[in-house]
């Protein structure tokens, strides 16, 4: 157990490690915290308020928002104009620019590369965030005996490293889950998790995402009832174990902004590849909130 909390531990640690560095600008009087995509004469600043994205650029002491406002179902493109409106002495073509981080990104690269020949444009780096939330929820342990399918609180948090200017459709998860003993089935455990996301639909202000446990380490305590038919009393017996292994489960969840984070539900363990279930239906629904470090 001391080995396997130490990886966890180290894991954590490494996420935390990457986290991309922010700097604080006054645009139009309001204080940001911003990162930095592509830094030249003609700076790219970048980051997600409230669930969206929101992109600036900088020239000299100059820092103007990038806009795409939609009017009668269609986008304006205005980020298009100041973009133009920026680089008026060495005019770019901004008809094929798109308002996504990597066109955003090779637009800038290519009028500093052009406006100053000794820059280079630095490699698409990894731009990793973190999010931390907690969650709390019922389950029927699909997973273990259950003889009489009972319902029992779960609580837990979880650690999400996502990339949204390269693989923003993907996410790494570190959970830890604590299962209750409830007053119709003895059975508790603790389980630390490594799972992987995919976000099959994404939103400006929610996504849908598919959820796969591939790494499980479960420890449990349990009592059964040993069933002596020639005896006039059963004998309750205590049982405790722990657990290494790779379930392949699948889960189907969703985040929604609101306010400084995000609302969060999750389907978990609905089917599961390496591992068996009792025969009853899955139950395992979590809801919680997270928030970006």
């Amino acid at each position: 157990m001391k080995n396997i909390t130490s990886l966890f531990c180290g894991i954590l640690l490494l996420f935390t490690c990457m986290i991309t560095a922010q700097n604080k600008y006054t645009v139009n009087g309001q204080s940001l915290e911003l990162k930095t995509e592509v830094e030249g004469t003609l700076s790219l600043l970048w980051n997600t308020i409230d669930g969206e994205y929101r992109y600036f650029s900088k020239k000299e002491d100059s820092i103007l928002e990038l806009t795409n406002t939609k009017e009668n179902g269609k986008y304006k493109n205005e980020f298009r104009q100041t973009l133009a409106s920026q680089t008026s002495d060495l005019p770019q073509d901004t008809s094929d620019v798109n308002f996504t981080l990597p066109s955003l990104r090779n637009f800038f690269n290519s009028y500093n590369t052009v406006k100053d020949p000794s820059f280079t444009a630095a490699a698409s780096p990894l731009k990793p965030a973190l999010r931390l939330g907690g969650f709390a929820g019922v389950t029927n342990s699909h997973f273990t005996d259950n003889p009489t399918n009972a319902t029992q609180l779960q609580l837990g948090a979880e650690l999400e490293l996502i990339d949204r200017a390269n693989l923003k459709r993907h996410a790494m998860v570190i959970r830890l889950a604590n299962t209750f003993e409830s007053s119709d089935y003895d059975y508790n455990a603790f389980q630390a998790s490594l799972n992987y996301r995919f976000k099959f639909v994404m939103q400006p202000k929610f996504d849908v995402y598919a959820n796969v446990k591939f790494v499980s380490y479960t420890t449990f305590n349990s009592e059964f009832v040993l069933d002596q038919a020639a005896a006039p009393e059963q004998t309750v017996v205590p049982t405790s174990g722990n657990s290494f292994d790779f379930p392949v489960t699948l889960g189907l969840g969703a985040d929604y902004a609101l306010g400084n984070g995000y609302l969060t539900i999750l389907l978990d363990d609905l089917a599961g590849l390496n591992v068996d279930g009792n025969g009853e239906f899955p139950i395992n629904l979590q809801l919680g909130y997270k928030f970006e470090l």
